[in-house]
């Protein structure tokens, strides 16, 4: 699995020229966030800029959340770890409506990744990965979510049509599983996607 190992030393490094993704990096580290494991080769870096401001995984979005989604073999992956201020009514736990923003995530770059193979295509080949859109999400709460560990969501996905896919997610807390989430994610129509990029 393609992932990226930073310490708090990393910190102590003089002033340089860093590029944008860097900093942004070197922020999360500063508010708290562990960042041992983080995939590399994500579906986001690859959306166009118009598409790239989402909360949840805008790449472009610097107070969002960066949510990162790449292939894990045939499986597809995204890690997180929640920080202190995503407390939910349980001290030490994760507010459960970020898990939820982190399986729909998780789900529209899975199926982004999911189409781009099917078509022929990879990561990084020149190929705009599609941009889907949330149909129904679905979310299962198993055992509380706790703060301060990576989260890793893994998914699988399932075509029941041409241009609408179902991702089942389980998102593990080391190596428990504590939540599931089941969504459907619809392909952006194309209209749309003109409209966005014009804006």
């Amino acid at each position: 699995m393609p992932v990226l190992f930073i310490t708090q030393n990393f910190l102590k490094i003089q002033p340089l020229k860093f590029c944008a993704k860097c900093i942004i990096i070197l922020n999360r580290i500063k508010r708290g966030e562990k960042m041992e494991e983080r995939v590399t080769k994500a579906v986001q870096d690859y959306y166009p800029d118009s598409f790239a401001t989402c909360y949840g995984c805008g790449r472009l979005n610097e107070k969002g959340h960066h949510f990162r989604t790449g292939w894990l073999g045939d499986k597809t992956i995204t890690i997180y770890t929640p920080l202190p201020e995503y407390m939910g009514g349980i001290p030490g736990f994760a507010y459960g409506g970020i898990v939820a923003s982190l399986i729909d995530c998780h789900s529209a770059g899975s199926a982004s990744l999911y189409v781009l193979r099917k078509n022929g295509n990879e990561l990084g080949d020149g190929t705009e990965p599609p941009r889907f859109v949330t149909g129904t999400l679905k979310v299962e709460y198993k055992h509380p979510t706790p703060l301060g560990v990576p989260l890793k969501a893994i998914g699988t996905v399932t075509e029941i049509h041409p241009k609408k896919y179902r991702i089942d997610t389980e998102v593990f807390a080391e190596d428990k599983v504590v939540v599931t989430g089941e969504v459907i994610m619809v392909m952006m129509p194309e209209k749309f996607r003109e409209t966005v990029k014009q804006k």
